[in-house]
Formats: C-alpha cells, sequence, structure tokens
C-alpha cells in the first residue's frame, strides 16, 4: 500500500459511554484547521457491505457464535480498509478516523467472548487487516460510569449494550491489555471532564503535525 507522508489514521477506542463521539468531533476540527481532508469512519460499517454486517450483528435477536463475531467484523473490516481507508491515505494530507478498529475485536472477541487475544492478532496478521493506525486513543472508563452514561442517554440497548457486567469488566481488561502491548495506543482517563479529555488528546496530535 501506498501511503502519502502527510496522511494519517486516527482511531478511538473505549466501551459504551467513554467519550468517543465527542472527541472525534474535536480531532475533526483539529486536523481541518490545519488544512487537512478529514474522514470519519464507523466500524462495523464504513461502506455497503459493511453496514450490512452491522446491522445484522446489532440487530440480532439471537446469540451469534464468538467465531463467527470475530471473522464477520474481520470482513467488514477488510473491506472498509480495501475500499476507503487505503485509497484516502494514498493521497496528500488526508485524515481518517476510525470510530473503533481491531482492538475492539481482542475486547470483544478475544476476551469478552473468550476466544483469545492471539486468535484475534493472528487473523489480522495478513493485509490488508495488518494496517496499524499513526494514534490510538483509548477512552478508558469503569464499569460504573459507562452504566451511568448509557443511562443518561436513555437510547435503546443493541445486541452487546445487553451484556451484564461480566461482559463489560472482561471489555475493559481486553482494552487494558492493548493498551499495554501495542506502543500506538495512548490511554486517556476518559473519565475526567471533556476539557481533560480534550487537552490531553490535543497535546498528542500537535506530535503528528
Amino acid at each position: 500500500m501506498h501511503r502519502h507522508p502527510t496522511s494519517k489514521l486516527i482511531v478511538f477506542e473505549g466501551i459504551e459511554g467513554s467519550g468517543k463521539t465527542t472527541q472525534i468531533e474535536f480531532v475533526h476540527k483539529f486536523f481541518e484547521n490545519h488544512g487537512h481532508t478529514v474522514n470519519r469512519l464507523r466500524e462495523p460499517g464504513g461502506t455497503q457491505f459493511g453496514e450490512k454486517l452491522r446491522s445484522a450483528i446489532l440487530e440480532s435477536e439471537t446469540m451469534i457464535h464468538p467465531l463467527a463475531e470475530a471473522h464477520l467484523f474481520a470482513s467488514a473490516r477488510a473491506q472498509i480498509l480495501f475500499e476507503k481507508v487505503f485509497p484516502i491515505l494514498s493521497k496528500e494530507k488526508q485524515i481518517v478516523i476510525l470510530d473503533r478498529y481491531f482492538y475492539s475485536s481482542i475486547a470483544y472477541q478475544g476476551f469478552a467472548r473468550k476466544l483469545g487475544a492471539q486468535k484475534i492478532i493472528d487473523l489480522h496478521n495478513e493485509e490488508p487487516l495488518n494496517l496499524r493506525p499513526d494514534i490510538c486513543f483509548y477512552l478508558k472508563i469503569d464499569l460504573e460510569t459507562s452504566h451511568a452514561r448509557q443511562s443518561a442517554r436513555g437510547s435503546e440497548k443493541d445486541y452487546f449494550e445487553k451484556s451484564n457486567n461480566e461482559f463489560y469488566s472482561a471489555l475493559i481488561n481486553g482494552y487494558d491489555y492493548c493498551a499495554e502491548n501495542f506502543k500506538e495506543i495512548r490511554t486517556i482517563d476518559a473519565a475526567k471532564d471533556i476539557e481533560y479529555v480534550k487537552e490531553q488528546i490535543n497535546s498528542e496530535l500537535t506530535k503528528l503535525i
């Protein structure tokens, strides 16, 4: 893959209620102010193929086998990389912001669904799935904060949001594992106020310009 040196891939990770949407908006404006074109994509989704898989997973009323989950997400990810991310990053001064990436698969399927982190990592060792971001922001919150923020939102829960506390605790363990094992991840205490989180992100972004 040809990747233009002025273009960057930025990823946001975290459990529900971590504030990813708010901070993605901040990063979007940051790079626009520095003369970049910003492309915001979500996982799973971002392509016609990916959005159909997203609906099939998140609207499922029956349990999906963990291995099926892992491969469905990997399929959607491969398509968005091939169809959108690679072509965008080959051009000058482009920013791709991804709401979730393969670290989510490690947390959700590797830890919460108990497939094991290595199985997910092995699945992502080949192109196009082996692309790593320039930086990944892990917005870390605890279980209580997540539940409180989800309750405040009052929106209907999807396939994963209906899961119990044991599932969510495993997710946090999975994200912590990623933070310890992937050097591109920056962990930010997202239980603190929005402005604090913005300041932490801003200090990292200035190093990428």
